[in-house]
Parts: C-alpha cells; structure tokens; sequence
C-alpha cells in the first residue's frame, strides 16, 4: 500500500489478522529487524555518498539545515502516525482499517529508523535543543516551506507540534472510542496527518541536499497522496447516510 516502505501483512498466518490483538514478541521481533536492516541500509548510502568523491563537508549536512530538521521533525511526525495505528488497531475489528493501520505503522516505523540512523551518522542529535519544529521549512530562500513555517505555528497554537498532528485531546477522544466512530476519527485524524507530512517531505524534495534523503522524501509524497485518496473512499463508505457528514 505505501510505496515507500515494504508491508508485511502478507506474512501473516492464513485466517489471521494482518494486526492482531497484541503484537507477539516474535512480531516485535520482525519489525524491530525490519527497522534495524533499513537503519544499517540508510547509512550504507549516506556513506557512500559521502565517500564517493568532493567536498565531504559539502556532503554531511549542518545540525541547522534542512536534510537534519527533516529528519528530526518527520521522525516525531511519523512517530506519532505509529501511535494513532497502534489505537485504532484496539479499537475496531474491520479489516480494511486494520489492515491500512498494520502498513502505515510498519512503513513509517521503517522511515523513521532510517532517518534516525541518518542522524546519527551524520553526528547530529536527533533532538536539537532550542531549536523551533519546521524552522528548517522556513530558511528555503522562496521555497513553498514558508507557508509551510506558518502553519508549523499553527500546529503549536492547536495544542499539535507540526502541521498534520493530532493534539492530546484528539488522541484520548481515539482511545476513547471504538467501532465505527473509531474508524472515521482515525480516517480522519490519519489524513490531517498525512496532509501535514506532505507538506513537509516536500519542503525536503526542495530544500535537502542529500539525494537518498529527498528521494525518501519523495516517496513519501507519493505514497501518502495514495493513501490520502484511499482514507477519503474509506470514510465516504463509514460517514454515508450520517447527518452533518
């Protein structure tokens, strides 16, 4: 489903949720490896980036530019899309909403081990202190990031750190509730989500100097337009027939 990232729902035993009703240690087991191998790939290649020829100071990004504040502000943003699928996967039996939540929190889990891994190979901190969310998105020279900048604060006056994510109180009324309301909360609140972080990986496809690190980026755009499209069809077939839908 998400291009970006490799799905292993099809491993799942015959008969078998793709999200079961808890993760087994040994599942936990397969994504952590999961993590870990895509982890160990991503700074493969930043390596070899950086080795392959030129400036290596050119090549390893600054902790205040755009390749480190993307990793670090779309590892928090994907961080939460884990949480939001990890609920939803609690609170509704209907496949097709657990099945989308098992690939986007397995996909985005992967992403977001590769860009820490990034983070860590290039020396910078994967939290920088004192830094502001999506400052990076602003420094673009007449890039769409600036108004991507503006809605960071936005996000910050909503209770939300970043553009797409969901607040505290959002998160308890998903826990809160289940069956259908379940499922359209999390349709809707995933494709906020999904709406913020595109703009984000934008902002890097325009503003990031590392290739590998822009054609992730890019693999986010598109992956999540798909699944932006297949939420709206989603929530059409749950919110058909309701008043105020």
């Amino acid at each position: 489903m998400s291009g970006a990232g490799n799905s292993v729902a099809g491993d799942s035993p015959a008969g078998n949720s793709p999200i079961g009703n808890s993760l087994t240690r040994t599942q936990w087991a397969a994504i952590a490896a999961v993590v870990s191998a895509l982890l160990f790939a991503g700074a493969a290649t930043i390596f070899s980036a950086v080795e392959g020829g030129g400036d290596d100071a050119s090549r390893t990004p600054s902790t205040d530019s755009a390749d480190a504040g993307f990793a670090r502000d779309m590892s928090v943003h994907h961080q939460q899309a884990v949480e939001m699928s990890f609920i939803v996967r609690d609170r509704t039996d209907d496949e097709d909403v657990r099945r989308l939540a098992y690939d986007i929190a397995n996909t985005q889990a992967n992403q977001r081990g590769m860009m820490l891994g990034w983070l860590d190979l290039w020396g910078l901190p994967a939290l920088e202190a004192g830094s502001e969310p999506m400052a990076w998105m602003t420094g673009g020279g007449g890039h769409g990031g600036h108004e991507a900048g503006g809605g960071g604060h936005q996000a910050a006056a909503s209770g939300a750190l970043m553009p797409g994510m969901a607040t505290r109180k959002q998160l308890e009324e998903l826990r809160a509730a289940s069956g259908r309301d379940a499922e359209i909360r999390f349709l809707q609140l995933m494709t906020a989500h999904h709406e913020g972080g595109v703009a984000m990986a934008e902002g890097c496809v325009e503003q990031c100097a590392v290739e590998p690190q822009r054609k992730l980026a890019q693999g986010m755009v598109d992956a999540q337009r798909s699944e932006i499209e297949l939420m709206a069809d989603m929530l059409r077939k749950r919110t058909a027939g309701r008043s105020g839908a």
